[in-house]
């Protein structure tokens, strides 16, 4: 990992919060899979248009390991990408869906949610909710299981699907699980966030401009934004969280793991040592990278297991 970064900075690569967004959308498309594992052949990648809420269509693509679709039908992770609400799409975290695909015999449905500034929050959110409202009630015409249903996601994906899990469990939709992989769960001073502010990939002023685009600094405690601040989360899907330990948002991950442990919530914990954020797509270069996916591999599998 210190090596990663040392090329990093070698390589004088631009920070993200200097950059105009598209500039910066353009960069992180650029890079975004240049350590991550090549792209599995599936038998099955689709791309689809899904509506999210009245007049709005959002892209998404489906990722299926066979061709065929089993008698039950499909379980599905549906998948919310990172980025900061600001860049990212599912061009940058192909190759990662693929994985799960691949290895955990679900298939994967992953979402184009609307970016700030654009489409400054909720919008990402009610994108999350309508998603998943849609794999619910409509996702039996693509040959999903409406009954064996996860949400994941990593970042700022990670805390859609937290959202979207306690959204959930508010509407009586039940879900086998929620995969947490590096998520920003609030907008708070941590030790974390002093500790790993600047050179540890995910700087602090990266984040306060991505976050700049997507909401006020007044309205940072809504829960739909921070899922710490929820106020009650007893009752939602199990959740298999993986953490980087210098990551500065490993302190509010820990934080939320805590919360819903105390409230009853069953939680598989991962914390990789040694890693920083990101580090999920760094397959090709990270063996730790491999081990994490097949933490989330293994919890899927016990999730949707008819």
């Amino acid at each position: 990992m210190a090596g990663i970064l040392s090329r990093m900075q070698r390589a004088r690569r631009a920070d993200m919060h200097t950059l105009g967004v598209e500039e910066a959308r353009r960069f992180y498309e650029q890079g975004a899979e240049v350590l991550d594992l090549p792209r599995a052949p599936l038998a099955r990648v689709e791309d689809l248009r899904i509506p999210v809420g009245p007049g709005i269509e959002v892209s998404a693509r489906l990722y299926a390991a066979q061709a065929s679709t089993p008698p039950q039908g499909w379980a599905v992770l549906l998948y919310f990408h990172g980025g900061g609400f600001t860049v990212g799409s599912l061009e940058t975290h192909d190759s990662l869906c693929r994985q799960f695909a691949l290895h955990a015999g679900v298939a994967v449905l992953a979402v184009d949610y609307r970016l700030a500034p654009e489409h400054r929050f909720p919008a990402a959110v009610e994108d999350a909710w309508g998603a998943l409202a849609w794999v619910l009630q409509q996702g039996a015409s693509q040959g999903l299981d409406a009954g064996r249903v996860a949400v994941g996601g990593d970042s700022a994906g990670a805390a859609l699907a937290a959202v979207a899990a306690l959204h959930a469990r508010d509407q009586g939709w039940a879900l086998r699980g929620q995969v947490l992989i590096t998520p920003h769960a609030a907008d708070e001073e941590t030790p974390s966030r002093r500790r790993f502010a600047q050179g540890f990939l995910l700087d602090e002023a990266t984040m306060q401009w991505f976050f700049g685009h997507y909401l006020p600094a007044e309205r940072r405690t809504d829960w739909r934004f921070a899922p710490l601040h929820a106020d009650d989360v007893e009752g939602v899907a199990p959740a298999c969280m993986v953490l980087a330990e210098c990551d500065p948002l490993v302190d509010e991950g820990l934080a939320y793991a805590d919360r819903l442990r105390a409230a009853g919530v069953p939680v598989d914990l991962e914390l990789t040592r040694g890693v920083t954020h990101e580090f999920i797509k760094m397959g090709r270069t990270l063996p730790e990278a491999l081990a994490a996916q097949q933490h989330i591999v293994r919890a899927l599998q016990q999730w949707m297991s008819p």
